[in-house]
């Protein structure tokens, strides 16, 4: 049996439109390193953690934030927990496992237009590091 991680809510931020009742899969291309399809799908408790992720989200898309709530087990995600940050304070959690999603969330802060150029710069930054990797 899993040791509870976290109770939740749980939050996913993403550019596509889904209904309640949808699933959330790994195998997609990672919105940080696009050449990585992730064996994972990642979700996080902090519902503005969720919005920032919508809005870096690859696509066209209106960014969206979605309740959801994971089908089977999952783990801190060791792409934010102790390699950047000690602990988990960003409450970030990844799963082989989809994702049900529950309900739309609207009520999330929007980042400004200079604090999104900043992270789309670093994100181009860490492109370009090669020893910037995603553990996948």
């Amino acid at each position: 049996m899993q040791k509870v991680l976290d109770e939740g809510p749980f939050f996913h931020g993403t550019k596509a439109a889904l209904q309640v009742g949808d699933h959330l899969t790994a195998g997609f291309r990672s919105n940080y390193r696009p050449e990585i399809v992730m064996n994972h799908v990642y979700f996080t408790a902090l519902r503005d953690g969720a919005g920032l992720a919508a809005e870096l989200a690859a696509g066209d898309g209106e960014p969206r934030v979605y309740l959801v709530e994971p089908t089977g087990e999952f783990e801190n995600d060791p792409n934010v927990t102790d390699k950047k940050f000690p602990g988990n304070p960003t409450r970030s959690y990844r799963s082989k496992e989809p994702l049900r999603i529950v309900g739309e969330v609207t009520d999330w802060t929007r980042q400004t237009p200079e604090a999104l150029k900043m992270w789309r710069d670093r994100l181009a930054a860490m492109r370009q590091d090669e020893r910037a990797e995603i553990v996948n």
